[in-house]
């Protein structure tokens, strides 16, 4: 596995923002950096651009040359040592893509997540029935074990949504009512997938509420899909990753976060909450809707 694909991309991109901003307070150059640390002006900029994991003693040396103090000195280290850390979703090997590599780092690290959907039932809400019956769709050809593991990486992203260390992130989603009412085949699985969506709303960290059709077309009839993600401060004066926009295709996705692009979709999602129904509507409407599935 290469350097780029190694290792836990958001440290390495805390720390990379980090050691830019300690480098710069301190007047020093990439070229005095990459003489410091015996390597090339390139490596010291694939370290600050989050590109690669950083081995501790170049953090320590790193921190030596800029003249940090021992507690921020610390903080760099313990993301080093982060940086070489691999995900859980790792072990699943090829069959998750590397550009999906990259959102399921991110959602496990946000602090907030605000998702739109207009077509299907979010990935952190679905069944295994659900989930088996959306890959089986997309790749009819795909052996058994794999479509296992695609389904057990699907069914893993969701423990964030429980776990207590770190705390578990706050979930707002809104989807569109088309989401609830297009059924896969197995009407009871449906009714079940759906009865799950209630269950997992009732956690206290998060929301959902859907767009009824009756609200008519929402700005996010251009955008489609997509998931606002915000992350903690954790490290104080240190940055962190910014607010980012991920919008997925059947190719790749997207990963925004330049000012402008993330305010288009902040004003998306405000219209969205503008026109959806609150959470009590949303509920009473998904359970008419489970009871039409038993008619």
């Amino acid at each position: 596995m290469t350097d780029e694909t190694s290792g836990s991309t958001v440290p390495r991109r805390q720390l990379g923002r980090l050691l830019t901003e300690l480098r710069e307070d301190a007047g020093v150059t990439l070229d005095a950096v990459a003489e410091t640390l015996d390597c090339s002006r390139q490596k010291v900029w694939r370290i600050e651009k989050g590109l690669v994991p950083v081995r501790v003693v170049d953090a320590r040396a790193m921190c030596d040359r800029y003249a940090v103090p021992d507690e921020m000195s610390a903080i760099v280290v313990g993301l080093a040592k982060e940086t070489r850390a691999k995900g859980w979703w790792h072990s699943y090997g090829d069959v998750v893509p590397s550009w999906f590599s990259l959102y399921v780092s991110l959602e496990s690290s946000a602090s907030l997540l605000r998702r739109y959907d207009s077509e299907l039932i979010p990935g952190l809400f679905q069944t295994r029935e659900y989930a088996t019956e959306l890959f089986h769709r997309k790749n009819p050809a795909l052996g058994a074990e794999d479509l296992e593991k695609l389904v057990a990486v699907r069914l893993q992203r969701q423990h964030i949504l429980v776990r207590r260390l770190p705390s578990a992130p706050v979930l707002k989603v809104v989807l569109s009512e088309a989401v609830l009412r297009r059924t896969i085949p197995d009407r009871s699985a449906m009714a079940g997938q759906l009865r799950h969506l209630l269950e997992v709303a009732a956690l206290p960290n998060v929301s959902l509420r859907v767009l009824p059709f009756a609200a008519g077309p929402p700005l996010a009839s251009e955008s489609g899909t997509f998931v606002l993600l915000d992350f903690p401060r954790p490290f104080g004066r240190a940055a962190t990753e910014p607010t980012t926009v991920y919008v997925e295709n059947i190719t790749g996705a997207l990963y925004l976060d330049k000012p402008a692009e993330v305010a288009a979709y902040e004003h998306v999602w405000s219209d969205l909450e503008t026109l959806a129904s609150d959470e009590a509507e949303s509920k009473r409407l998904i359970n008419k809707i489970i009871e039409e599935h038993h008619d």
